[in-house]
């Protein structure tokens, strides 16, 4: 059998029927394994992994969503309590990784729903062109010039606070981003000769989009999502920081932190556990869209 040389083979792929490769996916682990990705940004994508595991089945392990006295106030961490207890007496640190479960699966619920209104957005008016192209952009250019922060304080305040109204007012301030993105990789695209020789044969718009559009939108998009995890993060922490997230005793990490300013200096634990949690998330977050960069590239 022979294999075409206009399709290239990763070290490790075999061909197929009628010679052609692997899916892309084996071609990814390949060039994970190779090392074309940091030690740090694949040790980050596999903690990213491993700790959205265990936040799934988190509930399991942590009854009660830590809201349970489990002893004496302000016991500092150590022993049964790595990261102490609060003012009531309850578990510091399970209270941290029930608020990291609603901020790390809220801020993908966010960037889920701006991929997919921002997609359909963008991909509409890269395929379709002319007026509607540029109705759907100065929308969103419109959408872009609003203070987002402000707006989504301003729809929480109008909703009620609580993690479900902040979701969805960060999540109506976020697909304008995704709307531009997939707008400008669908012109690439159509612009490339193989669009063009589907336009030839007939491919009618509906079909150009799903066939060749969107696949090549997929790496940039999954990019952009990836490196925005961390931004979610701080907004919805930001919000419910001054009071807009769920009220207490959810367990919340901008909630957690704005609780534990009153006992700063006696219990510092209490502000700082829920706070550089949220940190090395944003930043694990923030390696681990560098590692699925560099494997898209």
């Amino acid at each position: 059998m022979t294999v075409s040389s206009s399709t290239p083979l990763v070290p490790g792929d075999t061909p197929g029927a009628g010679g052609v490769p692997r899916r892309r996916g084996l071609r990814l682990f390949s060039a994970f394994r190779r090392k074309r990705v940091g030690y740090l940004e694949r040790a980050s994508l596999l903690i990213v992994i491993v700790l959205t595991v265990v936040l799934l089945v988190l509930p399991l392990f942590v009854p009660n969503a830590g809201k349970d006295v489990v002893g004496a106030p302000f016991i500092a961490p150590g022993g049964a309590h790595p990261f102490g207890t609060d003012s009531q007496g309850r578990d510091m640190l399970a209270r941290v990784l029930v608020g990291l479960q609603a901020s790390w699966f809220g801020s993908l619920a966010v960037i889920a729903f701006g991929v997919i209104v921002g997609g359909i957005v963008g991909l509409i008016a890269g395929v379709a062109g002319g007026i509607v192209d540029s109705v759907l952009m100065r929308l969103t250019d419109a959408a872009l010039a609003l203070p987002g922060t402000l707006v989504a304080v301003i729809v929480v305040a109008a909703l009620g606070p609580s993690l479900q109204n902040t979701l969805v007012a960060v999540a109506v301030t976020w697909w304008p981003w995704y709307a531009r993105i997939v707008r400008a990789q669908t012109r690439t695209v159509m612009s490339l000769p193989h669009a063009d020789a589907a336009r030839l044969g007939g491919f009618s718009r509906a079909r150009m989009a799903f066939v060749h559009v969107l696949p090549g939108s997929f790496g940039p998009v999954l990019v952009a999502a990836s490196l925005d995890v961390g931004s979610v993060l701080l907004v919805l922490a930001g919000l419910s920081f001054i009071g807009l997230g769920s009220p207490s005793p959810a367990a919340e990490i901008g909630s957690m932190s704005a609780d534990g300013l009153t006992y700063l200096f006696n219990a510092p634990w209490i502000a700082l556990a829920p706070a550089i949690a949220l940190f090395v998330l944003s930043l694990l977050a923030n390696f681990a869209g560098d590692a699925l960069r560099e494997l898209a590239d």
